[in-house]
This record gives C-alpha cells, sequence and structure tokens, in this order.
C-alpha cells in the first residue's frame, strides 16, 4: 500500500548515468485542509536511493540521510519558506543507532529548517521493523523536536498508539471510490477514530474527486492530497482547486453570517517550556499584542497570558524574581477555543459564557485542535455591530 515511487538505482561510483534515466529532481504536493481548503503543509516527494539509510556498521549511513534530507529541503527554498514541510524517511535507518535525530536536524537548521516545521514520514517498510527499533527511533526524532508520520495505514493500531506519530498517510487504494464501497469508508473510519482518540491525524493520499473529500470529511479525516488538487508539476506557493462546500442540510443556525476566520490574527506562540522572561520580552516589544499563545509539540494551545494579569503579576513587588526565570505556564490560563468553521455570533457567544474574561482573546483551532490563530473579541463586537 505504498504511495511512494519506485525506488531510484544509483549507477556505479565513476559510471555515467544513462542519457534514457536521467535522474529526476523531487516533486512538491500540497497538503490540503479538507474543510478550508487552505494548504497547510508541502510534501516534498523523492524516490529513496538504492540502499539509502541500511546500517553498514559504519556508521555513515546516518549522516547520509541526513544530507539527502537536508538537499531535499534546499530544493523547496527558492519558492517557498512558510509552510511546514513532510520529507520522506527511509524506515530502516531507524536501525541505524541512536545517530540520526542530532545529525538530521543540524543539517536542516543549516538549511534553514527548524525540527518542529519537519514531519519525517517513515516509508511503508516500518511494518517490518522490530517494534522497539520503530518505538526507539521515534522517541529519538521526537527527542529534537522532529514530526513523525507513518507512510501507510497498514501499521498495526497498537503500534499507532503506542508510538504516537503525527500523520498516518491512508493510501490511495483505500481512499479511491470510499465514496461508494463500505468496506473502504469503514477501514478508513476506523483508522481515523483511532487517529482523533490520540492525537493521530490521518491524511487521505491521492484524492481524485469532489465525491471522495465530502466522504472522507464524513468519516473524520481532514487532510488530503492527490491530483484533485493540483497537476504533478505544482510549485509551493501555486493556487490547488477549491474543495466542495459542505451541504446547506449540514449547516444549522450558528453558521450564518461571517466565519470567525474573517477576524482572525497570526498568533504569538511560544513553547509550553518557554520562561516569563520571554513572555515578557515579547509584551514589551509589542505594545499592541494582547495575549501569548502556549503550545505543545503537536502545536495545541495549552494555556494563553493575557497581556494585562500576565503584567501586573510580573511587574509587582518581587514579580520578576518570582516568575522570569520560571516556566511561564504557571501564570497561563486554560485557552478558550473556537473551531474555524464557527461563526463569528457563535464565537462571540462563547466569549460571553465567562463574565470573568468576556474580552480575553479567543484561539481559532483546526479540526485537530491545533492553533490557526487568535481572534480579539474587541474587533467581532465592533465589526459586527455595523452589520
Amino acid at each position: 500500500m505504498s504511495t511512494l515511487h519506485s525506488q531510484h538505482i544509483l549507477p556505479a561510483p565513476g559510471a555515467p548515468e544513462p542519457v534514457s534515466k536521467k535522474r529526476r529532481g523531487p516533486t512538491f504536493r500540497p497538503i490540503v485542509d479538507l474543510d478550508s481548503g487552505a494548504v497547510v503543509a508541502v510534501e516534498v516527494v523523492a524516490p529513496v536511493p538504492e540502499g539509502l539509510g541500511r546500517p553498514n556498521g559504519s556508521g555513515r549511513e546516518a549522516a547520509l540521510v541526513a544530507e539527502w534530507l537536508s538537499a531535499l529541503v534546499r530544493s523547496v527554498g527558492g519558492t517557498e519558506s512558510l509552510l511546514p514541510l513532510v520529507l520522506p524517511l527511509p524506515s530502516v535507518a531507524l536501525a541505524d543507532g541512536g545517530g540520526l535525530p542530532a545529525m538530521a536536524e543540524s543539517a536542516l537548521r543549516r538549511a534553514g529548517r527548524r525540527p518542529r516545521d519537519v514531519t519525517l514520514m517513515l516509508t511503508p517498510d516500518l511494518v517490518d521493523l522490530p517494534r522497539d527499533i520503530v518505538m526507539a527511533g521515534v522517541s529519538g526524532l521526537r527527542s529534537v523536536g522532529f514530526r513523525c508520520g507513518f507512510g501507510t495505514g497498514m501499521a498495526r493500531p497498537d503500534m499507532v498508539l503506542e508510538a504516537l506519530p503525527f500523520l498516518i498517510r491512508l493510501d490511495p487504494k483505500l481512499v479511491a471510490g470510499i465514496d461508494s464501497d463500505q468496506r473502504h469508508s469503514g477501514i478508513v473510519e476506523g483508522l481515523s477514530r483511532i487517529g482523533r482518540s490520540s492525537g493521530v491525524y490521518a491524511l487521505g493520499a491521492g484524492v481524485t474527486r469532489a465525491e471522495e473529500i465530502m466522504r472522507l470529511r464524513e468519516c473524520g479525516v481532514r487532510l488530503g492530497s492527490g491530483t484533485f488538487f493540483t497537476d504533478p508539476g505544482w510549485r509551493p506557493g501555486e493556487k490547488v482547486t477549491p474543495v466542495p462546500e459542505p451541504a446547506a442540510t449540514t449547516l444549522g443556525d450558528t453558521d450564518a453570517g461571517p466565519r470567525v476566520t474573517e477576524f482572525m490574527v497570526p498568533p504569538l506562540d511560544f513553547d509550553s517550556e518557554s520562561t516569563g522572561e520571554h513572555v515578557l520580552e515579547a509584551f514589551t516589544a509589542d505594545a499592541a499584542l494582547n495575549s501569548v499563545v502556549l503550545i505543545d509539540h503537536r502545536e495545541r494551545p495549552t494555556g494563553v497570558i493575557d497581556r494585562t494579569r500576565f503584567l501586573l503579576s510580573v511587574t509587582g513587588r518581587y514579580g520578576h524574581a518570582l516568575h522570569a526565570k520560571r516556566p511561564a505556564l504557571r501564570l497561563a490560563e486554560s485557552p478558550r477555543t473556537v473551531p474555524a468553521w464557527m461563526s463569528a455570533i457563535e464565537a462571540l457567544r462563547v466569549a460571553g459564557q465567562d463574565r470573568e474574561r468576556v474580552y480575553d482573546d479567543l484561539i481559532v483551532t483546526n479540526p485537530y485542535g491545533q492553533c490557526l490563530g487568535v481572534v480579539r473579541v474587541s474587533d467581532l463586537i465592533q465589526s459586527l455591530s455595523r452589520r
């Protein structure tokens, strides 16, 4: 059920490459939010060179894999530099010991990418690896900030629950005909349900028709890729085909009017481990900043720090000494989240449910609970009062 191209066979050292089999550079595939139609990541598609990552006792394979990943990142650099990347990683490289995470982190940072911006999609042969190697390898990559994806839906559910990858790719063979084959939709819905219960996101690959998108949404899948969205020659930054609108019968009264995303502004977010001093510097540098969002390694909000209450705590007597060097999460409050599909008027109702925090910023999230942006309640009130 692999979605990778056939392997690229390297010529013998010093031998000229056959003219009829010229090397092809990587291609790019948008990963699309099936609700909004927005491109949320760019997948770099490239065949894994034969033998890359296979341990040979020299310890050199990890360095070769890291440099190959770095080359893939550089291939994107000239066209797009903001969206997260999904890069292929030969699963067998996990068996090369503990050197890969550090080498990959160093190589990708030199190429201009932070580990948190990169998901390493393990090739489908991960199902052939011993369980302990998979667990140790995923844990090592996650420890330096990388996200991991399983490039197949064939992984055992208990392995998925234990390894907790960021993504699971649903093979095009499952996606094809999902709107007409109950067996396919049952499998997809089950995998999606397992993922949602543990924070693992399902990605429907090989989407070709609008009907497949609508059925994937019904099954709980919110990410997709495939020829429906683009031609094979797509480049990062180019437009994609819009997703079909939800059926009118699925919309409730609360969907009337503008969506809350029309009032959304980019968030200023910090890792949950950030200190009070980091947050203080952010508020000092931007007088218009209302709040700071604290996020976990999956970019889900874990807390929100209101400007006024934070500054009262930190600038009071002994406040700097008490809070500057300690985790800012100590002064955070629970985030008030609203889904991206919610209408502005319904979001305003959510804001009014807590009288003590009526004017606190709302955190807009995607279907997987990740922070997309913040909405100032005052902006909602001012805009809606004019309508």
